[in-house]
């Protein structure tokens, strides 16, 4: 047996990053910026109005005051994506939304709430006078030319990952389209006689086929692309049949048929189809999880595929996703952020570890004043797939800690779903 890291060592070192592709910028999401994106104008273009105001002199108002109001002739009104042919000259004013161009002359805004403009809101005829209440200095209330992006500068740089925040900058720049990093397909492939599928009536000595599901729900939910095939049985030839046709993708994902019993026959399949780097691991659940590489010949070029074996025990096959395929996945995307926050916990129940492997123990989170709890979310058998459902961390007992009691300290590994608790 190998330790955790050193087989997320081996697994990333065989992985690389795919290559780039070009797409809508909205189909960009969460992938990551394969070129620097530089601006070709400014933005804001202009100065623009950040309050609905009027646009002033600030040197008229200098005096101006709730009890001594300045009087101004109103000579225009501006709204965004209009410029104003008039300049604000001594003594006037123009009438200006947000957004609007500044209009030559004018060097402050002044807000509708800093002026009469309130006390006359129902009058229907424009008002050619305007009374300001406020001094203003230069600039106040307007939006500089460039201020958030000068024209010529690098925006964007390769390697960011395209947020929402990233995606609205692109549009902001006129730009339909984005060079990224794209996806990894993944072939998902369940082993295993026991199995039915989801939409087939469940016949004596069946269980449905819930891995497939729950790992394809697991690559989408970290950015790769699912393609699942049908259930390959215990048998040479039909197995090798599906690991040839999953080997079509960037990367195999196998759940089953990896431990030590009569009928778990990929490993050696494998082997003949390519090469196994290591099978098991020394953690608990998820001990039995094959890597290597299958050989695909394609053309007159030989591919070489990394393959993950799962264990065919449904908490098992997501707890060795979660630490070893999703890592993969990120890397393949070009992410180089992999790691799962952690945080440290008060145990409510004990954990034992009888055998010197890292238990990965699924625990809800809860927090009071005291700070964070992790409570063992029912019984820890690699088969019970609710307690992975009820789960929000996984508590981490170390290969050399027998016993962890119950109010000690323990490091927890947060999951999806965790976000709700802070």
């Amino acid at each position: 047996m190998i330790s955790v890291e050193e087989a997320l060592e081996k697994i990333l070192a065989a992985v690389s990053r795919l290559e780039p592709e070009e797409k809508p910028i909205l189909e960009c999401l969460d992938q990551v910026l394969d070129e620097d994106v530089y601006a070709g104008f400014d933005i804001p273009p202009l100065d623009n109005a950040a309050m609905d105001g009027y646009a002033v002199r600030s040197k008229d108002i200098g005096g101006a005051a709730k009890g001594r109001p300045v009087y101004l002739d109103v000579i225009d009104e501006v709204a965004a994506g209009h410029v104003s042919t008039k300049n604000v000259a001594e003594g006037t004013a123009m009438r200006i939304m947000t957004g609007a161009p500044r209009p030559g002359g004018a060097d402050a805004v002044v807000r509708f709430e800093d002026s009469d403009e309130l006390e006359h809101k129902d009058d229907s005829k424009r008002r050619a006078k305007i009374g300001i209440f406020v001094a203003a200095e230069k600039g106040q209330n307007i939006r500089s030319r460039g201020e958030d992006i000068q024209s010529g500068t690098i925006v964007l740089k390769r390697g960011t990952l395209l947020r929402p925040a990233e995606i609205g900058v692109l549009a902001s720049l006129g730009k339909s389209r984005a060079r990224v990093i794209r996806r990894p397909i993944v072939s998902i492939l369940s082993t295993g006689d026991e199995l039915c599928k989801v939409n087939q009536p469940l016949s004596p000595g069946k269980i449905y086929d819930s891995n497939s599901y729950a790992i394809a729900a697991s690559v989408l939910k970290c950015g790769g692309i699912p393609k699942l095939l049908d259930i390959a049985r215990d048998s040479i030839r039909p197995l090798k049949a599906q690991i040839s046709h999953g080997a079509d993708a960037d990367m195999l994902i196998t759940s089953g048929g990896v431990s030590m019993g009569d009928y778990d026959i990929v490993k050696d399949v494998l082997s003949q189809m390519g090469q196994i780097d290591f099978w098991t691991v020394r953690m608990k659940p998820g001990k039995p999880l094959a890597f290597g590489q299958i050989r695909k010949q394609k053309g007159k070029v030989m591919r070489e595929v990394p393959h993950l074996g799962l264990p065919g025990n449904p908490v098992s096959s997501m707890i060795t996703f979660e630490q070893f395929a999703r890592p993969a996945i990120l890397k393949m995307m070009g992410k180089d952020d992999f790691a799962r926050p952690t945080i440290t916990a008060t145990l409510d129940q004990p954990i034992k570890n009888n055998d010197g492997r890292r238990i990965f123990a699924r625990v809800r989170l809860t927090r009071d004043r005291e700070g964070w709890h992790a409570s063992l979310t029912g019984p820890q058998g690699s088969g019970i797939l609710t307690s992975m459902s009820a789960a929000n961390g996984l508590a981490i007992v170390p290969e050399d800690c027998p016993l962890v009691r119950a109010g000690e300290k323990v490091k927890v590994q947060l999951l999806e779903g965790s976000e709700s608790i802070w």
